[in-house]
This record gives structure tokens, C-alpha cells and sequence, in this order.
């Protein structure tokens, strides 16, 4: 929001300096981003009238005046400006003037014509990237006077930064409301008179998404005079307030947008066909804009028609052929609330961004349309004429925001401001900011303004408070602060400790978006829906992540491509997986995913250079679970994921329930996303793996343990965890430990068979185990095998 001191200070005049005032803008969360300069520094330039003008008789292109000053003598001035004529009122840079840039004005002959001076124009005096001709000011601009002084040029245009709740302050008036409640000084009253019908016309509105569009003001304006000039004051201040004039129309309504805040907007009457309609476009409808682009319109899209056609996009832009032009005689002034939600994200949908659309996305008063469309009328009349009809106002109550009614407990703003206010000063620093206040029993109950909408709930009390009492005038304390442990269970996992884990074993951490290409998602999760983004930031990023698959490949391809082979990632992060029975209709679980690809190690003289494996990636989700000590009930299953290599993959399994996968990336989808090396993932849901089986202490056994080795054939479809478990089970407490140490395919076993050799350790806490006894538990164990799997024991 960039707005001139002078214009602020017409609102609002504390006696403080411009440094002061900025600061209190800045204190009061209006942050100053610049304060700049309204003209060059130059001084001995007045207003002047030229008198005579005639062609220079040695050049095509100047011209030979006289101007007046206020003084006895006209001065005989050379101008070569293509406006320069006759009666023209301009600002004359005398002998001995200054310029900017340090240039000074002296006697001279151009062309063998004397020049006691120069006519300027707005980019000489430093005011405006003005070079087609020099200022035309005003017949009634006073002679001799310094333009200084005439333009107000001693005043500074100061911006400032408007956060998306304070869109009150998107208008001088609610800049000027704060500084008022700041310095505790009453602001000049808005009071804008109704404008009495000078006529019956009007145009009937219809609004067909009260929701949307609650509110709708409309009134005809006819016989306007369109070349009618927009007064210096007024180019001055839209010029300050980073508006450039384009004709009186349109100044108006960007005037009364500076002003109050409130956007509006003039369509020609002529091309309105049977009255204004306010709708959701049609699925690529088409309308060209005012900036001449032609654009095919969405479905949710508020827009305002007629009964034939698109005028505008409701809010945003109007369009090119119902907009005023010189022909134009009769208009129809618009002033309307559309809904925040209805506006937001729209002009970015079509690559545009308007002062409108800036406001009506964060919210204007819903209380503001007849003030803006009476005020907009009176200097509509003022300045262009015309005969005015009567205000059509279509309302929605119901669709309407509703003033917030908050309750603010002492206790709660001593304890957040840690300072006791007095009483009074909180009733009148609310009361300054437009509230209605009453107070009892250590309680303020606050009826916010209607333009303050975003005061909902009694924190926003609180920082109003602090910040028109002066964060500077609480007194600085040490904070009393009670440090209390908490409790901690031991059978806690800090998510510290796995990180540290796989950074130990050569990992990375990553971190990617939460914002995915569509594209590659659907090569990974093909048959899952995902949630897409209204309005993205890139067609690239326009879903949420399924998993965080998609983010650690992409880094994966980036490393490649730029010479990185041996690749170990893993990030934390969420992933949203859509879900109707879940808030806001997304399920949000906290995953920890990895990505590893290229050798097993660095290269090293004394290590095997080969590629890194399924069993590799196993074993560091194994070091993982082993936090866990759980060992005993996790398992790993065979899986059928779309995205992963079938055969090579593997669901975790931990008390009977999914908790992960892993395996080697699909072929074709390593094709597609254009690796160049085989790829391994794996992902897990923190939620499940957050908590660890405390370690019981156990009587050590004193007996010595007992080994026994078997060896065994069974099919190449069972896995060898089925093998071990079943050895666990007929085994009994007196099998300690059962181990996978060889797996052997080959000369004297069937293609379709494999051997393996499993170890047993058998030991007993009450006694050693005899020969038979350890026969017998063998025994069991191979008989179990026999059974189940129809296992052969190997000799």
C-alpha cells in the first residue's frame, strides 16, 4: 500500500515528524518498506503562463515564447516541448533555478534566440518518467507562485507492508484509524451525503450465488461528460499512491479504491443488455480483458453478465467491450462484497494480479458498498456532470460476515502481555479502534467493527492492546519461568535417534516438497487417488504426496545427472492420503522413507565394488527395527506393489500388522523417470514403530548351550522366514536361538528346490541338556518341517 504523508495527514495530523510517524506505522504492524521523495530537489521554478508562442525561424523543431511570471518583464523563452502553445499555464525554471542533478538554469541563445529560462516538464523536476511534453497546469494556477509549494512537492510517498489479516488498512481511511489510535487523536469524520436521483433509470440485478456475491450495488449515470479532465489534485494523489491516470472515470473509482479501500467498478450502459447478472462462468466462456488478453473462463469462476454475455471477472478485471471509452455517455457504477473465498487464487488461475483482486482476496468492509458508491457518485458529479438514478441494492443478509462478539479475560492479557494494563486504558484503546466495549467481573466483552473482521477470538484482542499501548511502554522483566521435566517413557523412540542411525550407515538426509508432479505419482501409486491443489504453484507441484517417494526420485535423477552414482537418501516428513472418515477429509501419517542406488560402498582397494542389493537395503530396515527390539515379531512377507520390482519386494510386518514396504524400484517406472542405475525404497510409518519393547533382566542360564546343525530341501517359493519360525514354534523355550547360515542351489538338488542350512542353539536354565534331549527337540523341529512344507532333510 503506497500512499502520500499529505494525503494521510488530511485524515489525521498527530504533531510528530515524518520519521516518527513512520515508526508509529511500523510499531502498529504496518511495516514502512520505503519512504521516497514525491519530487527531485531542485529549486527557482514557478508557475508561468506563455503569453506568445511562435516557430523559432532557425529550427523546425523549437519554438520562441514569452512567458509571465507575475512580473513586470515577460521572459523570452526557447522550448522545443510539442504542447508548448499559447495560454498554456507551465512551470518555468527561471535564471539562476537548480535542477535536478545539479543543473542550473542560465542565460543563453538557442539557435541565435535568446532563452532567459526553461519550460519543464515532470521527468526534469524529478516527479514522474514523464518525457512527452512539458506540465500543463491549471488556468487558475496562481502566477509566480514555486511549484514546490503549488504541487505540495515538499511531501514523501511512504509504502508500507499490509499483512493478509489488516486489509482495513488497504485504504488511507484505515492507515489514518490506526495513527488515530496510536497518538489517542480524533481522525477527520467519513461522512459521505446520498446523492439524490435526478432520474428513475436503473438496471435490474440478479445474483444467482448469494453466497459468493451477498451484496451487489448498482446506479446509472447518464450524460456524463467523458473528456472531462481529472483535476491535478486528484493525478497528484493516485500518481503518490503508485496509480497511473488514465481518464476521469476510471481516476474515480481508483481514488475512491485509495481512499477507502473499496474497489469498484464502471461498465458503459450501452453495452449492458437487459440487466446485470452475477454468476459462476460458463466452462470456457470466453471474455477479453481490459488488458486486451482473451481468456477461457472456468466454472468457478464469479463473474458479472448481462443477459447475453461475460462483462467481468467478479473482482478481479473488467472487460474490454463493455468498458468506458471516449464514445461513452451513460454508465453503470458497480459497488459490491464478494466473498474472500470466492475471489482468492482466481487472478492467479489466469496469470493476472489487480488492486482489486489484492482486496477483495483478504477481504473489504461488507459494511463499505454504499459509502463507496455515494462517494464515487459526488465526484463523478463534481468533476464529469451527469443525471443520477437511484442505488439498486440486492442483499444477502444471511451470506453476509457477521461482527464477532469476543470476550477478553484479564488473566489472559496479563498473562500473554506479562504487564497489567489499567482497566480504562484497555476500554479506550479498544474503543479508539472502533469497538463497542463493556466491562464486568474481570471481563471485557468487545463487538468488533465491521471492518475489522479479522478480530475473532480473544488473542486478537490481546495483540490490539499491545500494539496502540506501545510494545516500547511495557516495561522489559525477567521472565519467572517454573522448568518442570516431563515425563519421558522409556519405551520411547526419539526420531533423533533413528536419523542418527542411517546417517551412521552412510545416509543423507533430504528434505523435498509436500507438492508433487502428478505424473510421476501416478507412475508409483497408480491406483490411489491423491489430493490436487486448486492453485498450484506449477503444473510440477500441483498434488500432495502419497509417499515421499516421488520427492526422494526426483532427487535421485538430479544427483545423476550431475555425476553422482552412489546415492543413499532417506527423509521424514508426511504424506496425505485422502480419507472421508478423517478432518477436513485427508489422513496425515508421519512416514519415514529412503531411497539407495549404485554400490554397496565407496570405492576402496580392499572392498568388493558391487551393486547394492535387496538383502543390503533389508538389513538397514532390520538395524532400524532392532531399536525396537522387537525382533522376534517382525516379519517380512511378499508383496505385490505396483511400483516395485515384482519378486523383489516385501511388506513389514510388525505384531501381525503392515507397517512398511521395500524393495527394488519397478523396471519400466526406472525407464520413465530416467535413472540410469537400479533403485531401492523403502518407506515406514513412524506412528507404528514409535514405541520399543522395554528389555526385561533375565537369570543368565549357567548350563552350556548346544548346537546342532540340519540341513534341508524344500521348494523355492517358501521363504526361508516361514522355515525358521516353524523351527522356533516346534523347537519350544529350550531353543534359544535358530539361524539361517547357508543357502545353496545347484549340482544334486532340483531346479526348482534350494537347501538350506539352519543352525539350532538349544540350552536350558535349570540343567545341561542330554543327548537325547537335544535329539528329541531336533527331531520335533524336523518333523514340523516335514509336515508343513514337506520338507526333505539333506544328508
Amino acid at each position: 500500500m503506497k500512499f502520500s504523508e499529505s494525503w494521510l495527514r488530511e485524515w489525521i495530523n498527530p504533531e510528530i515528524s515524518s520519521d516518527t510517524l513512520a515508526d508509529q506505522l511500523t510499531m502498529a504492524g504496518l511495516e514502512v518498506d520505503d519512504i521516497e521523495k514525491v519530487a527531485g530537489d531542485f529549486t527557482g521554478v514557478v508557475v508561468g503562463k506563455v503569453v506568445e508562442c511562435k516557430q523559432h525561424p532557425n529550427a523546425d523543431k523549437l519554438r520562441v515564447t514569452k512567458v509571465d511570471i507575475g512580473k513586470s518583464e515577460l521572459l523570452d523563452i526557447v522550448c522545443g516541448a510539442p504542447n508548448c502553445r499559447q495560454g498554456l499555464m507551465v512551470a518555468c525554471a527561471t535564471v539562476g533555478a537548480v535542477l535536478p542533478g545539479d543543473f542550473k538554469i542560465k542565460s543563453a541563445k538557442l539557435r541565435g534566440e535568446p532563452s532567459e529560462g526553461m519550460l519543464c516538464s515532470y521527468s526534469e523536476l524529478g516527479i514522474a518518467d514523464d518525457h512527452n511534453g512539458i506540465i500543463e497546469l491549471p488556468e487558475d494556477a496562481p502566477l509566480g507562485q514555486d511549484i514546490r509549494e503549488y504541487l505540495n512537492l515538499n511531501d514523501v510517498m511512504i509504502d508500507i507492508s499490509v499483512t493478509p489479516n489488516r486489509a482495513d488498512c488497504f485504504g488511507i481511511v484505515g492507515v489514518a484509524r490506526d495513527i488515530s489510535a496510536v497518538n489517542n487523536i480524533p481522525m477527520k469524520e467519513l461522512k459521505v451525503a446520498n446523492v439524490p436521483a435526478s432520474i428513475s433509470d436503473t438496471v435490474s440485478i440478479q445474483i444467482d450465488v448469494p453466497k459468493a456475491a451477498p451484496r451487489y450495488l448498482g446506479r446509472v449515470i447518464k450524460n456524463i461528460n467523458i473528456e472531462a479532465a481529472t483535476p491535478l489534485w486528484m493525478k497528484e494523489k493516485l500518481r503518490r499512491g503508485g496509480i497511473r491516470s488514465v481518464d476521469a472515470i476510471v481516476d474515480i473509482t481508483n481514488y475512491v479504491l485509495l481512499e477507502l479501500g473499496h474497489p469498484m467498478h464502471a461498465f458503459d450502459l450501452a453495452q449492458i443488455e437487459k440487466g446485470i447478472v452475477v454468476r459462476y462462468a460458463h466452462q470456457d466462456e470466453k471474455l477479453t480483458l481490459l488488458n486486451g488478453n482473451e481468456v477461457k473462463l472456468n466454472d468457478d469462476t464469479l463473474v458479472i453478465a448481462d443477459q447475453q454475455k461475460v462483462l467481468a471477472m467478479a473482482g478481479i478485471m473488467g472487460g474490454e467491450k463493455s468498458s468506458v471509452t471516449t464514445s461513452t455517455k451513460d454508465i453503470f457504477l458497480e459497488s459490491a462484497f464478494f466473498a474472500p473465498l470466492a475471489i482468492t487464487g482466481k487472478a492467479r488461475e489466469y496469470g493476472l494480479h489487480t488492486e482489486a483482486s489484492h482486496r477483495y482476496e483478504r477481504g473489504v468492509d461488507p459494511a463499505l458498498q454504499n459509502v463507496a458508491i455515494e462517494r464515487a457518485t459526488q465526484l463523478i458529479i463534481e468533476i464529469c456532470g451527469g443525471e443520477v438514478g437511484p442505488v439498486v441494492n440486492i442483499t444477502n443478509e444471511e451470506h453476509l460476515p457477521k461482527q464477532a462478539t469476543i470476550q477478553l479475560h484479564r488473566s489472559k492479557i496479563d498473562r500473554i502481555i506479562g504487564y497489567k494494563i489499567e482497566t480504562q486504558k484497555i476500554i479506550d484503546i479498544l474503543e479508539r479502534l472502533g469497538c463497542n466495549v463493556s466491562f464486568k467481573n474481570e471481563i471485557w466483552t468487545v463487538e468488533a467493527p465491521s471492518w475489522r473482521f479479522d478480530l475473532q477470538i480473544e488473542e486478537d484482542l490481546v495483540e490490539e492492546v499491545a500494539r496502540i499501548y506501545g510494545y516500547n511502554n511495557i516495561p522489559n522483566a525477567n521472565m519467572k519461568i517454573e522448568l518442570v521435566m516431563k515425563p519421558k517413557p522409556e519405551s520411547h523412540i526419539a526420531l533423533k535417534r533413528i536419523k542418527d542411525l542411517l546417517v551412521d550407515r552412510g545416509y543423507q538426509e533430504a528434505v523435498t516438497y509436500s507438492f508433487v508432479d502428478p505424473k510421476i505419482q501416478s507412475l508409483l501409486h497408480s491406483e490411489q487417488t491423491a489430493i490436487t491443489l486448486p492453485n498450484p504453484i506449477s503444473s510440477e507441484m500441483s498434488v500432495m504426496r502419497l509417499s515421499l517417494w516421488s520427492g526422494l526420485l526426483d532427487a535421485v535423477l538430479y544427483n545423476q545427472n550431475r555425476q553422482q552414482s552412489r546415492i543413499r537418501l532417506f527423509e521424514t516428513g508426511l504424506r496425505f492420503v485422502p480419507d472421508q472418515s478423517c478432518e477436513f477429509g485427508v489422513r496425515q501419517e508421519l512416514m519415514l522413507s529412503g531411497v539407495v542406488t549404485g554400490n554397496l560402498y565407496e570405492e576402496h582397494w580392499a572392498l568388493p565394488k558391487r551393486n547394492i542389493d535387496f538383502y543390503d537395503l533389508k538389513g538397514d530396515i532390520e538395524s532400524i527395527l532392532a531399536l525396537l527390539g522387537c525382533s522376534e515379531t517382525v516379519e517380512f512377507k511378499k508383496a505385490d506393489i505396483n511400483a516395485l520390482h515384482p519378486g523383489q519386494s516385501a511388506a513389514i510386518y510388525l505384531n501381525n500388522e503392515i507397517i512398511g514396504y521395500f524393495g527394488v524400484l519397478h523396471p519400466e517406472i526406472e525407464k520413465k523417470l530416467s535413472l540410469n542405475s537400479k533403485s531401492l525404497v523403502f518407506e515406514i510409518n513412524l506412528a507404528k514403530i514409535s514405541d520399543k519393547k522395554v528389555p526385561v533382566a533375565q537369570d543368565l542360564s549357567k548350563y552350556p548351550s548346544n548346537k546342532r546343525d540340519i540341513a534341508i530341501v524344500v521348494s523355492n517359493t517358501i521363504p526361508a522366514a516361514d522355515i525358521i519360525a516353524e523351527c522356533k514354534r516346534a523347537g519350544g523355550e529350550q531353543l534359544i536361538k535358530v539361524n539361517l547360515f547357508d543357502v545353496y542351489q545347484g549340482d544334486n538338488i532340483k531346479q526348482d528346490q534350494k537347501s538350506l542350512a539352519i543352525s539350532l542353539i538349544l540350552q536350558d536354565k535349570s540343567r545341561t541338556l542330554e543327548e537325547e534331549d537335544i535329539t528329541n527337540i531336533v527331531s520335533k523341529c524336523i518333523t514340523a518341517l516335514q509336515i508343513r512344507f514337506k520338507a526333505l532333510l539333506r544328508e
